[in-house]
């Protein structure tokens, strides 16, 4: 009896003791873990950012005067409403246009010039 109580004495007290130690350190640093890396997935291909005119000619796809096509137009260049505006010179003036029938047609105009990208 005398035997079991002493190893479970050892026992218990080795326990206690590793948990007292400090973890293992290398030039006064603790070591680092370093978990292995997983399994990457094979990365598709990034698609190439389109222009602005391949984006603005893909509007024109959609049906015309219609709020689908000025919500095209606006996810390329979102509005800045002006109170007054001035005949766009550039279509980056065409957000500023409040109305929306008034963006539409300046998005438009600017569209149907643009040269049609090789394919």
């Amino acid at each position: 009896m005398r035997k079991v109580l002493a190893l479970a004495l050892i026992l218990g007290s080795s326990a206690a003791f590793a948990q007292d130690k400090p973890p293992p350190t290398v030039g006064g640093k603790p070591l680092v873990q370093i978990k292995p890396k997983e399994a990457a997935a094979p990365k598709e291909p990034k698609a190439k950012p389109q222009s602005i005119a391949v984006r603005m000619q893909a509007c024109l796809e959609i049906d015309d005067e219609t709020k689908e096509r000025l919500n095209c137009y606006d996810a390329i260049f979102p509005p800045k409403p002006k109170a007054r505006v001035p005949a766009p010179k550039a279509v980056t003036d065409c957000p500023a246009f409040k109305e929306e029938d008034g963006r539409l047609k300046c998005f438009n105009s600017f569209a149907e010039k643009l040269p049609k990208p090789p394919k």
